[in-house]
């Protein structure tokens, strides 16, 4: 590669585009250099399931004819993006990482697709991702594994898996997953990137595949928290087309709340207060997490915070309540992949329908989807409902409840993104109970359907980063990127990209 791709590939999203619409560069020759960013690393990350390079180079050429003409571009035009595997853009396949919906290809875009081709910003290809967005590692993928830039020999997270490892790699500044219990704030920890989570209902969840719909919601990848914001500016807004879908907007656009001098306004003029989670400090973690963790504490107190410890009851034991209710969803949601209507059909002989349905999806579906399905339809069966989805529903509340007194104390909680920094490939697949663990941290922000972000904090003595999460009040996007903004500007840890791959 020349250093002039390099270069190009090395700017922020923001800054990619400046030069687009002052000419300094194309956005064809952007997509260019990410296409050849692409051809050079791909074989050894793994990240993409599928390019869309005619998708690609027709927005590009848009943008660079509206350059030609004067004309003033759209936030973020020209600037590429990859999208996860289970995001609904048309024309291109859809498959959720599963051989049950290897041959499936979308017949509409999901409404942030939508938003992003009205912005301009050409979309390179779809991600891999565990199947069905079940996993912690990207290693249930039907297709292949997907490897930490960092360090290969180790898993980007999950299950925005190869979202993540694109934007790491330097292939693309920006990449969306989606989020259930940490699928992108977890990745995004393990690969030194900034990742939001948006209050739930922020983002439509039009058009992405369902896994568990009270949970699930549609997030940015970025490597610097002012390109995060800007990208919750493109892919945010109400949708009529999601019943859960909300009205609210900011006073000030989400780009404009990164600058940290607009701090004191999101915070009424008051001093910065935040909380720190006592039953998330320092028990199940890594040593070198931990430790970066209280320097981050000092972080915060040098730049003038009240800092508290406090505690959210039950926190810890939501890993339980999640385990219930998110797969009785799915058992729910993915009753529709029968091979029947559309997907992968067993070529097997079958006796009747019955027969059809069960061979169907015993092959399409992999060994961690079938256990959650299994899970889910058991604690929703006769008998059961009320001992077990009943009472996490009502733990649910509680943990709500904790949350909301937390915020009359602090503006926000800070904890570890990850218990660990990235772990080797096939370390935890013979224990899905230490794999679950991976995201003891971020389960309790969906269930609670705030929002929260997780950005670089410091390095192992192996150099592979370590993850800060900042959680805030519902709707409260303008104080989480703030703080981080803050955060960011003060440790110096932004638009990272391995040496390797830079």
């Amino acid at each position: 590669m020349t250093n002039q791709t390099t270069n190009v590939l090395s700017l922020s999203a923001l800054e990619l585009h400046q030069a687009i619409q002052s000419g300094q560069t194309s956005a064809v020759s952007v997509v260019d250099a990410t296409y050849a960013q692409i051809e050079a690393h791909e074989a050894k990350v793994g990240a993409f399931l599928s390019l869309t390079k005619d998708l690609a180079y027709e927005f590009a050429s848009d943008v660079d004819n509206k350059v030609r003409q004067g004309e003033t571009l759209p936030l973020l035009a020209g600037v590429p993006i990859a999208v996860k595997d289970n995001i609904s853009v048309q024309g291109a396949k859809v498959t959720c990482g599963s051989k049950i919906l290897e041959t499936y290809v979308a017949p509409y875009d999901a409404t942030v697709v939508k938003h992003l081709k009205n912005r301009g910003m050409p979309i390179i290809g779809k991600t891999n991702l565990d199947e069905f967005a079940m996993g912690s590692s990207t290693e249930n993928s039907a297709f292949q594994l997907t490897h930490n830039p960092w360090d290969l020999n180790k898993v980007p997270g999950g299950s925005s898996g190869g979202s993540a490892a694109c934007v790491s790699a330097g292939m693309v500044s920006l990449s969306l997953g989606s989020d259930t219990g940490g699928s992108v704030r977890q990745p995004a920890s393990l690969c030194g990137l900034v990742g939001l989570k948006p209050t739930y209902g922020l983002v439509s969840r039009f058009g992405l595949v369902a896994y568990a719909s009270s949970l699930d919601q549609i997030s940015p990848f970025g490597r610097t928290v002012a390109d995060i914001g800007a990208l919750l500016d493109v892919i945010s807004g109400h949708d009529g087309n999601d019943m859960t879908s909300a009205t609210f907007k900011p006073e000030m656009g989400y780009l404009n709340s990164t600058n940290p001098e607009a701090l004191p306004q999101h915070l009424g003029g008051k001093k910065l207060r935040v909380g720190i989670i006592a039953e998330l400090n320092g028990e199940g973690m890594d040593a070198s997490v931990q430790q970066s963790f209280q320097q981050a504490v000092k972080i915060f107190e040098a730049q003038g915070a009240e800092v508290v410890t406090l505690s959210i009851g039950g926190i810890r034991e939501m890993m339980a309540a999640y385990y219930i209710i998110a797969p009785a969803e799915a058992s729910s949601n993915l009753a529709r992949f029968d091979g029947i209507r559309y997907g992968v059909r067993t070529k097997e002989k079958v006796e009747n329908v019955y027969d059809l349905f069960r061979k169907n999806r015993s092959e399409g579906f992999g060994a961690e989807v079938k256990r959650r399905i299994l899970l889910g339809t058991f604690a929703l069966s006769s008998g059961y409902y009320d001992a077990y989805y009943g009472k996490a529903q009502a733990a649910r509340r509680l943990l709500v409840a904790e949350f909301d007194k937390a915020w009359q104390q602090v503006d926000v909680l800070i904890c570890p993104t990850s218990p660990t920094t990235a772990f080797d490939i096939g370390a935890k697949t013979d224990d899905p109970i230490t794999m679950y663990l991976s995201d003891v941290a971020t389960i309790p922000v969906n269930l609670a359907g705030i929002p929260a972000l997780s950005l670089p904090c410091g390095f192992d003595a192996n150099n592979l980063p370590i993850g800060l999460q900042i959680m805030a009040p519902k709707f409260a996007e303008t104080t989480l990127l703030g703080v981080a903004s803050l955060f960011e500007s003060a440790v110096g840890l932004k638009n990272l990209i391995p040496s390797t791959f830079s």
